[in-house]
């Protein structure tokens, strides 16, 4: 079990493949704002307890496999990441200033996946073995 993790009141192994694009899939993100994302995206995830397993940093979109907490959500981290970074790039590099307005560096959305060390056959087959009465694909244990 050493490749979960503890938490206060939780035991878990969250890992999440995440993508975003930068608004207008400009290629805005080389040299020193490539560098700059990168450590922004690590004090982001380290301020929230978010462990980065593997991350790239492309000319036009980033993407991050992460473990992370269950307390965490998706969206909440995919907002503290891109709205802080949007907001420190663009007060840090003029050049960037130009090319977006508005101060969005990110496009609106992102891609989003579960990735684990267990895919969902086994996680079936394993509730499948369980003393349970079947009832649909959704079973109770019997009293």
């Amino acid at each position: 079990m050493s490749e979960y993790k503890t938490s206060a009141h939780a035991k878990y192994s969250l890992h999440i493949h995440v993508v975003w694009v930068t608004k207008y899939r400009k290629q805005v993100l080389s040299g020193d704002i490539a560098k700059r994302t990168r450590e922004l995206i690590r004090e982001i995830c380290r301020t929230n307890d978010v462990e980065i397993i593997k991350g790239h940093v492309s000319k036009d979109h980033v993407h991050l496999l992460v473990s992370m907490p269950p307390f965490l959500s998706v969206s909440k981290l995919m907002g503290y990441i891109k709205g802080k970074s949007s907001r420190k790039i663009q007060q840090e590099f003029s050049e960037i200033r130009r090319k977006f307005w508005g101060q969005h560096l990110w496009a609106r959305g992102y891609f989003a996946a579960s990735s684990g060390n267990v895919t969902d056959e086994v996680i079936k087959a394993y509730i499948e073995q369980q003393d349970l009465e079947k009832e649909d694909d959704f079973r109770i244990t019997e009293s």
